[in-house]
């Protein structure tokens, strides 16, 4: 992709799909690792690493004690953190998970909102556990179309960060594909496309970033929406697992947002992966 010599305005990176465990010589812990020091060596100017969900893989005290620990050897050279909550956060026993989510990661709610440089970040987040999907109440939406039209100009862009996508959006969304997962798919919909100004991340899917999909430039009625893969391993769309590490560096300028894929595990960008949002 053509850069141009302008300003850069804002940087920062989405992760998502972590699946920590307790072990830190497992693959997943190592692969965490290895995108923390992709990101402290390509990005020193980040304003902040987005993380969409499944930090951990059971919801497990120890698993968020291994995650702190792999953030902590790599702190030095990173921005802040800031996080939503994924199913595999939100177990079962989601009265338990919940607390245990929002105490270990520091976040002050299920929901969210930060501004960073100027920037309005929003995190939605499920309200209980149910299995694969997420179930964001009358409250939470309501919040959400407040907040996206805080300050709001048409010409500045708002990033919503939530762990399940929408359906018959992105890569894994499809009907076909099954990895859908919002109880209020509809209304949600109906808040976002009254602010075309949203650009919206997901995971859940893990699906790689060189399959069809991962764009969704939101059909002519719905914001531009992406599907930011997985650190933890990869899906494809023959339905299969696949070895990799993969997730987003974003860039803000003052016409538009260049979304770029990175491959962590080879230290690459993903070529078929470089989205320009005007």
């Amino acid at each position: 992709m053509e850069r141009r010599d302008e300003k850069l305005l804002l940087s920062f990176q989405v992760i998502t799909d972590t699946h920590i465990v307790a072990d830190m010589e497992h693959e997943h812990n190592r692969n965490l690792d290895r995108a923390l020091k992709d990101i402290a060596m390509n990005a020193p100017q980040s304003s902040g690493i987005m993380h969409a969900g499944d930090v951990t893989d059971n919801g497990e005290q120890v698993e968020y004690e291994a995650f702190r620990q792999i953030w902590d050897s790599n702190k030095a050279g990173l921005p802040p953190l800031f996080v939503t909550s994924g199913n595999h956060d939100i177990c079962d026993d989601w009265e338990r998970c919940i607390p245990l989510f929002m105490s270990q990661t520091g976040m002050t709610g299920m929901y969210h909102d930060h501004w960073i440089d100027g920037y309005h970040f929003i995190f939605l987040g499920t309200e209980e556990g149910i299995g694969l999907y997420c179930t964001l109440s009358n409250e939470q939406l309501s919040w959400l179309d407040a907040k996206l039209g805080e300050d709001a100009a048409p010409d500045k862009p708002v990033f919503v960060f939530l762990h399940q996508p929408l359906k018959d959006t992105v890569a894994g969304s499809l009907e076909a594909q099954n990895w859908y997962g919002v109880t209020q798919d509809e209304e949600l919909k109906a808040v976002l496309a009254k602010h075309p100004q949203a650009i919206m991340f997901t995971g859940h899917t893990h699906w790689e970033l060189d399959a069809p999909h991962t764009y969704f430039d939101g059909g002519g009625t719905l914001p531009a929406m992406f599907n930011a893969a997985s650190v933890a391993y990869l899906w494809t769309d023959e339905d299969e697992h696949k070895d990799g590490s993969q997730g987003f560096y974003v860039e803000v300028y003052a016409d538009r947002v260049l979304v770029r894929g990175r491959d962590f595990e080879r230290g690459e960008w993903v070529e078929g992966a470089q989205f320009e949002v005007r």
